[in-house]
């Protein structure tokens, strides 16, 4: 059979695609494990809301029937837990469709987007894709350099993208320092605030407070979250976008007609109220994260503190680690495709499980 003659959009043959992570049972298969643990994709160990498994079993009866295109129900609800007009709000396919509407709405030819680096590598991948010109503006002791982001975004940016917290490094910046940022950058640039992991953030700390505020900030702001994570529904893929309406009505112009399935909404509409359910599994994640820390640092491992559901640690060779580990049924993620190569990313998990991993890394380390 001959070759097909392809020629693709400048940059698709220079991507990589994103790397999900090893399934649990495609690692089962390859090593002949019976019991393997996965924190490498930073998913709730809790599993999701019962009221949600409920309500999807409720709901399977109906897939025969195409979506609510307008999430109507669930905007409703989560407008009023928000305190924002339901026609603030746009739903994805997970919020990575929701990074793409925005490239595909707002970014125009010779234009630039800007992120920092290390951070959420869909940014880049995207940019990469569409052919756009992606600036990636190295991070401040592990910490997104806003300052020096505000400075990229002065040169032909229409894009800025800022992970907080920032995945993989889990470090934030603060309320006072997101502000300073969004009033020295020029007031035309779109700003949007990954905030995927926003619910982990121990109430202590700054985090900003841009929900409801921005709908009346005078400059285009978007905020982006996730169901995937605290409320357990990676597997159904939804996360939402929170903006002022006229920026939502232009993005709801590119969006794909049922982009969010039928059992997706109605999960996330059952998950949302389940305060017993959210509430175990911010405190489970609490608790859980400061028992890795000081077991991780009596080894005498490094990491990076992180107010997410996961943690960098230092282990010399990561790529090395990573696969010893998974030899001995653990899955973490590996960092090199970060620049990170001498850490690995792990989740935190259930006591159990971390125990697990604690003890496979101490044989693997040697500590």
């Amino acid at each position: 059979m001959a070759a097909l003659k392809l020629e693709p959009r400048p940059g698709i043959e220079g991507l990589v695609p994103y790397d999900p992570g090893k399934p649990i049972e495609e690692t089962q298969r390859e090593l002949g494990l019976e019991r393997v643990i996965k924190l490498a994709s930073n998913e709730n160990p809790l599993g999701p809301s019962p009221k949600a498994v409920e309500a999807l079993k409720s709901a399977i009866s109906e897939i025969n029937r195409y979506p609510d295109g307008g999430c109507y129900y669930l905007k409703r609800r989560l407008s009023q837990k928000l305190g924002v007009p339901p026609e603030a709000l746009i739903f994805g396919n997970g919020s990575n469709e929701l990074i793409e509407l925005l490239f595909r709405t707002f970014v125009r030819d010779g234009e630039k987007v800007v992120y920092g680096y290390p951070a959420f590598v869909v940014y880049r991948l995207i940019a990469q894709a569409m052919g756009i010109e992606g600036v990636s503006v190295p991070l401040k002791g592990m910490v997104h350099d806003l300052e020096a982001m505000s400075q990229a975004a002065k040169d032909g940016a229409r894009v800025v993208f800022v992970a907080n917290p920032n995945n993989p490094t889990g470090t934030m910046v603060s309320h006072n320092e997101v502000m300073e940022f969004i009033n020295s950058v020029p007031q035309d640039v779109i700003l949007v605030f990954d905030e995927a992991y926003y619910e982990f953030v121990p109430p202590a700390r700054d985090f900003p407070k841009l929900v409801p505020e921005l709908l009346d900030m005078d400059r285009p702001i978007v905020v982006m979250r996730t169901f995937s994570k605290l409320y357990g529904l990676a597997g159904v893929r939804i996360g939402y976008g929170i903006a002022r309406p006229e920026i939502v009505e232009l993005m709801n112009r590119v969006r794909q007609p049922f982009n969010v399935n039928s059992l997706a909404q109605v999960a996330a509409l059952a998950a949302i109220d389940d305060e017993e359910h959210l509430e175990r599994s911010q405190r489970l994640v609490w608790e859980e994260m400061v028992f890795l820390e000081d077991e991780l640092s009596k080894a005498g491992l490094e990491t990076v503190p992180s107010v997410a559901n996961f943690m960098l640690v230092k282990v010399g060779d990561g790529n090395k680690v990573f696969h010893e580990l998974l030899k001995r049924g653990v899955i973490v993620r590996a960092m090199g495709g970060y620049g990170l190569h001498q850490y690995i990313r792990v989740t935190v998990g259930t006591r159990e499980e971390n125990e697990i991993f604690l003890q496979a890394l101490r044989e693997v380390v040697g500590v």
